[in-house]
């Protein structure tokens, strides 16, 4: 059983920043990939930042030059970091995992409940 826990969603001022937290806890060997969704009701989803356990790292157009995508190793877990909110980013928010299972039969791919990102003026 593995568990994403989200947080760092809410309302957050046109300019201002907000910091994405998922970490990751339960029975894995290792992660491989560790990304942030997004999607807008209507909408389909959408990528906005990746990153691999190599270090290589992934961030869309959308977000690039405002936005920074880490992690904390020790504590499993992927952090987003977006400043310069926009109209367009308000978004639920998605954390996505992929990771080395234990059993060969057990899920490899997991997604967070989400958390909504709002954008005021």
């Amino acid at each position: 059983q593995v568990h994403l826990v989200e947080s760092g969603g809410g309302l957050v001022q046109a300019g201002g920043s907000v910091l994405l937290s998922c970490a990751a806890s339960g029975t894995f060997h290792s992660i491989n990939e560790m990304s942030w969704y997004r999607q807008a009701p209507g909408l389909q989803r959408e990528l906005v930042a990746s990153i691999t356990s190599n270090g290589n790292s992934y961030i869309a157009d959308s977000v690039k030059g405002r936005s920074t995508i880490s992690t904390d190793n020790a504590k499993n877990t992927v952090l987003l970091q977006m400043n310069n909110v926009k109209f367009e980013d308000p978004a639920v928010y998605y954390c996505y995992v992929d990771l080395n299972e234990v059993y060969y039969w057990d899920q490899r791919r997991y997604w967070g409940r989400g958390t909504q990102v709002t954008v005021s003026s």
